[in-house]
């Protein structure tokens, strides 16, 4: 089915435009939410959706439709739309390209998967939160499966699919008055999610969150956990968006070749991980996916792009051009982005620390600057190696761009959380303010 509106959309766009690009996607999934221990959301959808970009006259346009009745007219409108932008002669769709092999992104258990053993899994996961002796706030699970296609006026025609399975969990405990809070998910392209391992988890957290001790103002060794890093890390990876440097809006505008981070960490974005959350053939123009080395022993090395930003630099897009869905156009996003580290510290070398699972208040961080105030969520001394009191209210303030001239890598386990694939991350010399 998805050539044939592939083919249809063509037709009634080609002898129109310039150049065309049609981007066509098929998913299912099953969505399921939870208030407290009850079920209050289920939804099992099927979408098929067509977007179609033209460039006529070096103008753009685009339009989508999921009303697979209704093709000619999106292609049409697409056209109509390029009435609307300026003349740029830096629009441009993907060349035909080697398309690379990309491995463990398709689970076929997702065929069998039906909405009943959803809901089953997530009461598994609901219960066992119940035997450990929390409450729960809030849980959820996904499955989806996705295919996409995506053709051009170039030639490229490239077709993709991927599943993915997600779980989550929020819960809360009380005891003499006290009450604590956590949280934690699981994603996978396969359904391999453990829901008790990751409901005991959650729990064992919140119950060890009990009993807080107050924290001095200082300046400590601070490890942040995969949470608590990642909401950093979207500020300093904001910075390697070839749009932002463009338009000055990245500290790290005119630090190429320059050393950004510890000599000893490499950070690699790549779309062709196998097992990757964000593993794809192409991005959602078309271009091959292919490695980009971010950072390169500490030295700033790659900006990512997609094609029009690439042609407006002079250089040649990183294939990071990705679409949320049919719906949307193409924009520059990183994709599996690792931190590899060539040494990893171990928590016994900390002889004073504080360890935060997640913090609050990292979308507040100064996105150009890279100045930040958060508070420390879920957060433990670390005192002669090993975790001690939960901690009071704390903040933790820095910049992160300093941060990374200083960060090093924990030895723990390397998971992949959003597009981050990390350990615990380890910082020197990070102010933490205490509160009574």
């Amino acid at each position: 089915m998805i050539y044939e509106i592939a083919d249809k959309a063509q037709k009634a766009v080609k002898n129109s435009c310039d150049a065309y690009e049609i981007y066509i996607e098929e998913s299912k999934s099953i969505e399921l939410d939870s208030r407290k221990e009850e079920l209050n959301f289920a939804k099992e959808e099927i979408d098929c959706g067509v977007g179609i970009r033209v460039i006529k006259d070096n103008k753009v346009g685009f339009a989508f439709t999921s009303d697979m009745n209704k093709i000619e007219e999106a292609a049409m409108q697409s056209i109509e739309n390029t009435k609307l932008n300026k003349v740029d002669e830096n629009y441009a769709f993907a060349e035909v390209e080697k398309v690379p092999e990309i491995k463990k992104v398709y689970d076929k258990k997702f065929n069998d998967l039906s909405l009943d053993e959803s809901i089953e899994f997530l009461k598994n996961t609901i219960d066992t939160t119940i035997d450990q002796g929390c409450d729960i706030t809030g849980s959820g699970f996904s499955a989806s499966e996705g295919r996409s296609l995506i053709i051009n006026s170039n030639g490229v025609s490239i077709e993709d699919e991927g599943t993915g399975f997600g779980i989550g969990l929020s819960v809360t405990i009380q005891k003499d008055g006290q009450i604590a809070t956590a949280y934690n998910s699981q994603s996978s392209r396969f359904f391999d999610l453990d829901g008790e391992k990751l409901a005991i988890g959650v729990c064992n957290l919140a119950k060890s969150s009990l009993d807080t001790k107050p924290i001095d103002t200082n300046d400590y060794d601070v490890v942040l956990d995969y949470y608590a890093a990642t909401g950093l890390l979207q500020t300093f990876i904001s910075a390697f968006n070839g749009e932002n440097v463009m338009r000055g809006r990245s500290i790290l505008k005119d630090k190429m070749g320059m050393e950004i981070a510890n000599p000893n960490l490499t950070i690699v974005d790549n779309p062709l991980l196998e097992n990757g959350m964000c593993t794809s053939k192409c991005d959602g123009e078309g271009s091959v996916s292919e490695k980009t080395e971010l950072v390169k022993d500490g030295v700033l090395n790659s900006f990512i792009y997609d094609i029009y930003t690439a042609n407006k630099q002079g250089v040649k897009t990183t294939s990071n051009g990705l679409r949320g869905s049919y719906l949307t156009t193409p924009m520059i996003s990183p994709t599996n982005v690792e931190f590899k580290f060539d040494e990893m510290k171990d928590l016994s070398e900390i002889d004073k620390g504080v360890l935060t699972t997640s913090v609050l208040g990292a979308h507040t961080a100064n996105p150009i600057s890279g100045d930040f105030s958060v508070e420390a969520s879920n957060a433990f001394k670390i005192e002669n190696g090993e975790l001690t009191d939960p901690i009071n209210k704390a903040m933790i303030s820095g910049n992160i761009f300093e941060i990374m001239k200083k960060v090093e890598g924990l030895k723990s386990e390397i998971k992949q959380y959003g597009q981050f694939i990390i350990p615990k991350l380890l910082v020197h010399d990070l102010r933490v303010v205490g509160q009574k």
